[in-house]
């Protein structure tokens, strides 16, 4: 009997030997992680959209972050439900395979994304004074494009190795592999070295402006501004390293992959409960959202 066979006959016994009480608990905990993620990351989303007084580059970086992680909790979270509990074996199926590249893509646009946040908290802190003229509307629509575009890339040429793989079978197997490696040293490795680099800088930056602006109120007050918008940030990047680190890693040693690509996605999840906890205008504009007073005035004659 073929080993294709074997293993497809295996995983049909272990779907129907399942207790159905653990398949309805996993679908609900999961499906939860799927609501919340939507729901969180709307609420970024209306709230940068509707209230001008969010509309900042910062905010903008934000809200395709944002945008990102809306995805991963639409599209990605039920693929990944059904199959974390039903397997895709070898990604046989059609279904499968629409799943990684919706994993492939959303993920590293949510990486790139938290990585072009960092270098526009960089300007903010360490070149304050050009920092409006350096991180404008055109800089950060071309920062979002690549963000977005590079993931679409990463998508395409691991599709692409995908495929000639399948052509030629074990023969372009070290191809594949090559690809893989690419892709994880592209949208994760160097973004995270890079996002290190760029908060220590800033970290230490931070702390010249500190000693260097004690005496005058009016810079305290707006370098207490900023090094609370990038102390929020990097809790992001942290939060997001503490979810995306352990699964990279075991990826490399083809470990675990499974179980920790869920804690991956749960750093979409987290993302909004962050903004809502460090910033009190996020907060304000979450309770207006969630309150529905921001369509009172459409409702009024």
């Amino acid at each position: 009997m073929p080993s294709g066979t074997v293993m497809k006959n295996t995983h049909q016994d272990w779907r129907t030997s399942t207790p159905s009480t653990l398949c309805v608990l996993l679908y609900v905990f999961l499906g939860s992680l799927s609501v919340v993620t939507i729901c969180g990351n709307l609420l970024v989303i209306i709230s940068i959209i509707y209230f001008k007084q969010l509309h900042t580059p910062t905010n903008s970086l934000i809200l395709s972050l944002a945008v990102a992680d809306l995805l991963v909790g639409v599209v990605l979270f039920p693929f990944s439900m059904e199959f974390s509990i039903s397997s895709c074996v070898f990604s046989e199926n059609l279904l499968c395979k629409i799943r990684e590249s919706f994993d492939i893509t959303l993920c590293p646009a949510s990486i790139l994304n938290l990585c072009c946040i960092s270098i526009d908290r960089y300007y903010a802190v360490c070149h304050p004074l050009t920092y409006r003229t350096k991180i404008n509307v055109h800089v950060v629509v071309i920062m979002i494009m690549v963000s977005w575009s590079v993931s679409l890339l990463l998508t395409i040429g691991l599709a692409m190795a995908g495929l000639h793989q399948d052509k030629c079978q074990e023969e372009c197997s070290i191809d594949l592999q090559l690809a893989i490696i690419l892709g994880l040293l592209c949208s994760f490795y160097l973004p995270v070295i890079l996002m290190l680099c760029i908060y220590l800088k800033i970290f230490l930056v931070a702390q010249r402006q500190v000693r260097s602006i004690q005496g005058t109120k009016s810079g305290a007050t707006a370098s207490k501004m900023e090094r609370k918008a990038t102390k929020t940030l990097a809790t992001v990047m942290g939060v997001f390293l503490m979810c995306w680190t352990p699964f990279c890693l075991c990826f490399s040693f083809q470990l675990l992959n499974h179980v920790l690509s869920w804690l991956a996605r749960s750093n979409s999840m987290l993302n909004p409960f962050i903004y809502a906890f460090f910033y009190s205008w996020f907060r304000s504009a979450f309770r207006m959202i969630i309150s529905r007073k921001i369509f009172q005035e459409f409702l009024q004659p």
